[in-house]
């Protein structure tokens, strides 16, 4: 768990109209993505399907983020300095 400061944690948790609730560092990514899951557990209920149903969700969108934006920039990268594998 990010252990950020009351203050950001209150920034980051304002859903107000107003609110500017960008994280600035993985530390408050991290704190915003524990809040969205711990707040479906709150509203699903905490059961061995709710808790499936995040890690199954955080592995999809972190492996659906790797391959939409790491692998190409991964390619990019081996195609201006070269590749380390034979």
């Amino acid at each position: 768990m990010p252990y950020i400061t009351q203050e950001r944690r209150a920034a980051l948790d304002d859903n107000s109209l107003y609110a500017d609730p960008d994280p600035m560092n993985a530390g408050e990514l991290n704190y915003m993505f524990t809040t969205i899951a711990l707040d479906y557990i709150l509203r699903q209920g905490k059961n061995y399907q709710h808790i499936n149903d995040v890690i199954g969700a955080l592995e999809g969108a972190k492996l659906e983020f790797y391959r939409r934006l790491a692998v190409p920039y991964e390619n990019n990268k081996v195609a201006e300095n070269g590749d380390v594998y034979p």
